[in-house]
């Protein structure tokens, strides 16, 4: 360097960056929709049964083993001794072009029947299986669907014997449009079987329920002052809390509201009786239809919405009335009435 330059000196500083990583928190949140239990309140055409209400489960809890119904031995003998010459099989069959293919008839032939008596048929005349409309061992058939929706609703009897008269409705084209009702009146007594309208998902037809059970009552109180009758069929409605696994968180869904209860109490009081809660007046668990969700019908969560009710001049001839619980083709089952006539 020159002599008059200052002596500079030059210090070298290293600088050592410490870079911090902070790590980033990604939080992923459970929609509400996801936490939210999804209730079912309807089957088939959204017009018949109902789910049962949706529980949190607890942590560490055991799941309950399910309280199963066994069908007891079939009684073929009323209280005075006689023997049962009529035999009436009901049941919702959700479709009766699946039920024909999940080999629902195969179980009828079996169970052998003098009556069969079909609800929720959803299927037009001009469309029914010929497995069916063809089945020699009941040569006499009756249909009735929907006016206005073609797989809606809809009933069916399948005779071995020719009855005396059959009529289709209660009377009243509001809710004969429907095709629900089918009576064949016998020598000695009237059937009738009926599909009833369901209250629907947030009890929307609840008020057309409250008309037709208002009807249906006055209809079959007319058919009992001409000759006693049985009724079978899908009522859509478990009438005490002994009918249904949940009640408690049922009160206010179709098929337990109190209005669907009272009117089917009503029905009661003007002279009919359910032969079931007749014959085996506190048994429990004992249901006719499971929702297809949530494993129900293995878990034995159900309904018992599927009845024979009985004039009470019928009653001395009850023999039984059977759930036959173990039958499969629909989210119903048949049940079966042993009767003397």
């Amino acid at each position: 360097f020159p002599p008059s330059a200052a002596a500079s000196v030059y210090l070298c500083v290293r600088v050592v960056c410490l870079l911090v990583v902070r790590p980033i928190r990604t939080s992923v949140s459970m929609s509400k929709r996801g936490k939210k239990n999804v209730e079912e309140n309807g089957d088939g055409d959204q017009d018949n049964g109902t789910a049962p209400a949706a529980k949190k489960g607890k942590k560490g809890k055991e799941p309950e083993a399910p309280i199963l119904y066994n069908d007891p031995p079939d009684k073929m003998t009323s209280t005075d001794g006689r023997a049962a010459n009529m035999k009436i099989t009901s049941w919702n069959v959700d479709g009766l072009r699946a039920w024909v293919k999940k080999k629902g008839l195969d179980w009828v032939r079996s169970e052998g029947p003098d009556v069969l008596c079909l609800q929720e048929t959803k299927c037009a005349e001009k469309s029914l299986p010929d497995e069916i409309t063809s089945m020699p061992e009941f040569p006499h058939k009756y249909w009735a669907g929907s006016d206005e929706k073609e797989g809606y609703s809809g009933v069916a009897m399948l005779c071995k014997t020719e009855p005396l008269k059959v009529t289709y409705g209660i009377g009243k084209e509001e809710h004969d449009k429907e095709g629900r009702v089918i009576t064949a009146e016998f020598p000695t007594f009237f059937l009738v079987t009926a599909y009833v309208p369901n209250s629907g998902r947030g009890l929307v037809r609840l008020d057309y329920r409250k008309t037709w059970d208002v009807d249906f009552r006055a209809y079959l109180t007319d058919l009992d002052k001409r000759k006693p009758l049985v009724l079978c069929g899908d009522l859509n409605v478990a009438h005490e809390e002994i009918d249904l696994k949940n009640a408690k968180g049922n009160k206010k869904n179709a098929g337990f509201t109190a209005e669907e209860r009272e009117g089917f109490g009503q029905l009661l009081a003007a002279g009919f009786s359910d032969s079931f809660r007749e014959l085996y007046p506190e048994q429990a668990n004992a249901y006719t239809f499971w929702t297809y969700m949530m494993n129900s019908r293995s878990k034995n969560v159900g309904w018992r919405l599927d009845y024979f009710l009985l004039s009470s001049a019928l009653l001395p001839g009850l023999c039984d009335s059977k759930i036959r619980n173990q039958a499969m083709g629909s989210d119903h089952c048949p049940i079966t009435l042993h009767l003397v006539v």
